[in-house]
């Protein structure tokens, strides 16, 4: 197996590599249109049914990793894509390219919210997770643009070259992502059956479904404007902007992703209360200023443009990806990032394919530039709906610090162990665990957890076992660290998953520190302490 680091890198690669299939027929679509006297709506809808197949499969399998786990999921869905690069090698006509495109959307919707999953899960840390879960897709998809672009203009047999070369990635990477080290499943009972679980579905745990419904706005202007790029973006480059080179249409359109992966780094440093408007900000400006490129025929304008706007769509979709990735529970990650992939490749395509309606009747400039006004009126909306949210938090925050908030009594068994705890603040507020030392119980924590659940946490303080209303083993085996360790992720489980603040004193930060060391992904930090008693 794999170790850690290699794991994420390779992760990280099969991230990337998913989605440069999506771009390497971009670069072909002029000479499909040439070659077969296609009109630029077929061309859309050639594009359409690529992401209506990747939804079919989002809204089926796409959260099936969490059921099964993550590695069959790639391996499979590697060697399905594997099959469409083939199909488009052998394509003599329309039929043909939407046949590769079906396999291809398939294979990347199945792999979406597995390999979303598996590169959190994967990293040092939840910060870099989501900086390279967010990055991956615009790498790879600047990546199939640019190759497809140099390999049309410039090597033999333009239209096999790439999707045998792509064909030989995939199926090398189905073999190695064995290689990665499988997180452990929960060894609790699923609620439904595997058949029923395929059932075509969209769902989202409770605590997510607010952070989820304020991002939106801010998914959908992101991958709206992608999939003008992908879509009709040669089209724009070859008509309106004269450029008849398939290398510099490839390396235009990668410049909009390579910059998009540049603003996901970038805003993984920005302050957090302005990762919404440093990623929006940029969007915005970048299709004004392609707008303006298009109006005038500028070419260097336009490339400007792309950048800026580039951008914006990785700063932007990695605040997205990271505030779920935050508010999600460990065990349905792969469920949470299927359900944004879907509505990120609705917006990907459905005003993808009106515009390619729209061009049969008003003119490619004309709906280009309307496409755009409209991408930065979605912008807008979503500013507004990212400050309404944020004013929201603020103010339930407020309330809560001006009220004392109730410590609860709760007891949670499983076959192997009942633990009591207590619990206060709101449930949906970011998780933070007190584990108290020798001799102690969870009361013991009463101050400390009343004055962080006013400020908006959801604090819990169990009684470790042995102690309080916690079980007592009779066996001295069964207290060793492993043992408290199980109790405690079994619990997090039960509460939601979601990473938490783990904070422990005296034989406390024994068990806090061997969470972080054993289950990473469930820590968004920890504290260790240890300090005398003193009576009063």
């Amino acid at each position: 197996m794999l170790n850690r680091s290699v794991s994420f890198f390779l992760a990280g690669a099969v991230g990337a590599a998913t989605l440069t299939a999506a771009s390497a027929p971009s670069p072909l679509y002029p000479v499909y249109q040439r070659l077969w006297d296609l009109s630029t709506f077929t061309l859309t809808v050639v594009f359409a049914v690529y992401v209506l197949a990747l939804l079919a499969a989002l809204l089926t399998v796409g959260s099936i990793s969490d059921r099964v786990g993550r590695r069959p999921v790639a391996c499979g869905a590697l060697v399905l894509l594997a099959l469409g690069m083939l199909l488009f090698t052998v394509a003599t006509g329309v039929g043909g390219l939407m046949a590769a495109r079906i396999v291809q959307g398939l294979a990347v919707g199945t792999a979406a919210g597995a390999t979303t999953a598996l590169i959190m899960e994967s990293a040092p840390n939840p910060r870099l997770g989501s900086t390279i879960s967010s990055a991956v897709p615009s790498l790879g998809i600047a990546i199939g643009a640019v190759l497809a672009g140099a390999l049309v203009e410039f090597a033999p047999l333009p239209r096999q070259l790439v999707f045998w070369i792509l064909t030989a990635v995939y199926l090398v990477l189905a073999a190695l992502v064995w290689l990665v080290p499988e997180k452990a499943r929960s060894d609790s009972p699923p609620r439904e059956t595997m058949w029923r679980s395929l059932l075509p579905s969209a769902q989202l745990p409770r605590a997510t479904r607010p952070v989820f419904v304020a991002l939106v706005p801010s998914i959908s202007a992101t991958w709206a404007l992608g999939g003008l790029y992908l879509s009709l973006g040669s089209s724009i480059l070859t008509t309106v902007l004269d450029v008849h080179s398939h290398f510099v249409v490839g390396v235009i359109l990668g410049v909009f992703f390579v910059a998009g992966t540049a603003g996901t780094v970038a805003s993984a440093f920005a302050p957090p209360r302005h990762r919404a408007w440093f990623g929006l900000g940029p969007l915005a400006i970048g299709v004004l200023v392609t707008i303006a490129a298009m109006s005038t025929g500028v070419l260097p304008l336009y490339v400007v443009g792309s950048l800026i706007a580039g951008f914006g769509f990785g700063a932007t979709f990695r605040f997205a990806v990271h505030a779920l990735g935050e508010a999600a529970p460990t065990a349905r990650r792969g469920q949470v990032f299927a359900t944004m992939y879907i509505v990120s490749y609705l917006a990907f395509s459905v005003p993808a394919l009106a515009a390619g309606l729209a061009v049969e009747r008003f003119g490619l400039k004309p709906t280009a530039v309307v496409y755009g006004a409209l991408d930065i009126a979605l912008v807008l909306f979503a500013l507004v709906a990212g400050t309404a949210h944020a004013r929201r938090r603020d103010g339930e925050d407020d309330v809560r610090r001006d009220i004392a908030p109730p410590l609860v009594s709760r007891i949670f068994g499983t076959p192997r162990h009942t633990t009591h705890y207590l619990e206060c603040g709101p449930a949906d507020g970011p998780l933070m665990f007190f584990l108290h030392g020798w001799p102690g119980i969870g009361l013991l924590w009463r101050a400390q957890m009343e004055a962080f659940a006013a400020d908006g946490w959801h604090c819990v303080a169990p009684d470790l076992r042995g102690y309080g209303d916690s079980s007592a083993p009779a066996d001295t085996d069964a207290y060793t660290v492993e043992e408290v360790v199980m109790d405690l992720t079994e619990l997090h489980d039960h509460l939601g998953g979601r990473t938490a603040v783990w904070i422990g004193h005296d034989w406390g930060s024994a068990v806090a520190g061997a969470v972080a060391a054993h289950e990473p992904e469930r820590c968004r930090g920890v504290v260790l302490t240890s300090w005398a008693y003193y009576r009063s």
